[in-house]
C-alpha cells in the first residue's frame, strides 16, 4: 500500500509530468513528420531497372566466319563484333554483349541478329502507377529516390524523366460491372549510371517520387 502510495505521488510531481507531457509531444511530431513525409511523395511499387537492348546485324547475307566477342564482354562504340560474309559488324554504342552467335560457319540473312548489346549507359528505373495512386501529382523534373531489393537499406538517387501519356493498356475492356477499370500508366526515372556500377538490366526496384 505505502509502494503504490509513493508511485502514484511520483507521478503526481511537476518534474514528472512535464516529462510526460515532452513524450507525448514528440511521439505527435514524429507522427506528423512522418504523414508530411508521405503527403509530399508517391511510391511506385512495380518496377525495375531497364537498358535498351541492340541487335547488331549485317546489311548483307554472309557465312560467319568469326565472332570476336562473347557474352558478358563491356564493349566500346564502334567495336569490332563479328565477320559476316566480307562485312564487319561493329557495335553503335558501348554497352554489354550477350547473346552473342558462336555458330561459326552459319548462313546469316540481312537483319539476322549476331549478337545483343545492352546499352547500360542508358539504363532506367521504370515503374507501373495507377492512375488513382497519385499519377496527377508526378511530373518531369521531379526529385526521385529508389530501392533495389538486391541492395536492401541502401538509396538510390535519381530524377523523373518521363510520364507516360498513354496507359500500359490501350484496349477496349467490355465489362458488365459498373466499376471501370483502373488503367496504369509508366513512370521512367533517369539516374547517373556510372555512380552506381553495381546495379543491372531487370533488376527488381521500387520508386518514391518526392512531389514537393
Amino acid at each position: 500500500m505505502e509502494q503504490q502510495i509513493k508511485k502514484e505521488n511520483i507521478f503526481k510531481k511537476p518534474w514528472m509530468q512535464s516529462l510526460s507531457a515532452m513524450f507525448v509531444i514528440f511521439g505527435l511530431l514524429a507522427v506528423f513528420l512522418v504523414w508530411q513525409t508521405k503527403k509530399d511523395t508517391v511510391l511506385v511499387e512495380n518496377s525495375s531497372l531497364e537498358a535498351p537492348i541492340i541487335n547488331l546485324s549485317a546489311t548483307t547475307p554472309g557465312i560467319l566466319s568469326a565472332i570476336y566477342v562473347k557474352d558478358g564482354d563491356n564493349v566500346l562504340a564502334n567495336s569490332e563484333i563479328a565477320l559476316v560474309g566480307s562485312q564487319i559488324v561493329y557495335t553503335k554504342t558501348s554497352g554489354i554483349v550477350f547473346n552473342s552467335s558462336q555458330s561459326r560457319g552459319s548462313y546469316f540473312s540481312p537483319g539476322q541478329t549476331v549478337a545483343s548489346i545492352v546499352d547500360s549507359q542508358d539504363m532506367k528505373v521504370v515503374g507501373s502507377l495507377d492512375e488513382t495512386k497519385g499519377l496527377k501529382d508526378v511530373e518531369k523534373g521531379q526529385r526521385a529516390t529508389f530501392t533495389i531489393d538486391a541492395f536492401s537499406g541502401k538509396q538510390f538517387e535519381g530524377v523523373v524523366d518521363e510520364v507516360s501519356p498513354v496507359s500500359d493498356d490501350n484496349s477496349v475492356v467490355f465489362s458488365i460491372s459498373d466499376k471501370r477499370p483502373v488503367k496504369k500508366f509508366d513512370i521512367k526515372v533517369k539516374f547517373d549510371v556510372a555512380s552506381y556500377p553495381e546495379l543491372k538490366s531487370g533488376m527488381s526496384a521500387k520508386i518514391t517520387v518526392h512531389t514537393k
